[in-house]
């Protein structure tokens, strides 16, 4: 189960609305969290990072073990990030299914 660390039942997820290196592995993505976004890495929400093009994608979550991430590549299309000033927005899971599957999302601001 998807779950922040402590125990409650919902995992926030969190889109970086600015592109960022994919080459960036577990440190590089937890330090953007950190640095830029100003959340905790390792609270159990899952941060969700794309490239320059958009045609790739890549979600980093502490799973209470350790750091994981889920790394997605669209062979056709793009990933269709919301636009705005907001470093980070905040979404629903069915909001992060909906950017799995290509769809445009609608996002509230970041807290």
């Amino acid at each position: 189960m998807i779950g922040p660390r402590d125990g409650s039942t919902a995992a926030q997820v969190w889109i970086a609305t600015a592109p960022v290196d994919m080459r960036k592995s577990f440190d590089g993505l937890a330090e953007i969290v950190r640095a830029f976004l100003g959340q905790d890495p390792l609270s159990g929400h899952l941060f969700v990072f794309r490239n320059k093009s958009s045609q790739r994608l890549k979600i980093l979550w502490w799973d209470r073990g350790g750091l994981t991430i889920y790394y997605k590549r669209l062979e056709r299309g793009v990933f269709r990030f919301p636009s705005t000033k907001d470093s980070a927005l905040a979404v629903d899971s069915s909001q992060l299914l909906r950017l799995l599957d290509g769809l445009e999302v609608v996002a509230r601001r970041a807290s």
